[in-house]
């Protein structure tokens, strides 16, 4: 069996525990999440789903799985949404302090949660909604 197919017998139960409707669309774009290790872009699963969804729909499922948190938005050098799975947010918990690595090699973007974020310490009367590094490099796999 290979991983895409095992990877999308799981997405049922993970679209269920986050509380989202289970479809064949919001399964197959899961898959996706869930067979990557690194984050994804619209158009990279515009370009995977090109036969069996179209671009709005695909976007209100990336929609719902943010408000959800089942995925979180990485936002690369240029300010381009990609988005990569969450590892512990639900839908009223949905924070990310760790940082993001992009591979100038390959262009992927990989979460690396072990990485935390430093505390930060702000002026007063600001307050931290979201805080996200990008570290840009070459990734374990390129450097081999």
């Amino acid at each position: 069996m290979s991983s895409h197919i095992q990877h999308s017998t799981n997405a049922p139960n993970l679209l269920k525990s986050h509380g989202l409707r289970v479809t064949e669309g919001r399964v197959e774009i899961l898959s996706y999440f869930l067979n990557d290790n690194h984050a994804l872009s619209h158009t990279y699963l515009e370009e995977k789903c090109k036969k069996s969804q179209d671009r709005v729909t695909i976007y209100r499922a990336l929609y719902a799985f943010l408000e959800k948190g089942l995925i979180h938005k990485v936002l690369d050098e240029g300010g381009a949404a990609k988005y990569a799975l969450c590892s512990t947010c639900s839908d009223t918990v949905h924070h990310h302090d760790h940082v993001h690595f992009k591979c100038d090699t390959c262009g992927q973007t990989y979460c690396l949660d072990t990485v935390q974020v430093p505390k930060l310490v702000l002026p007063q009367g600001y307050k931290i909604k979201e805080t996200g590094i990008l570290i840009q490099g070459v990734c374990d796999k390129c450097s081999k």
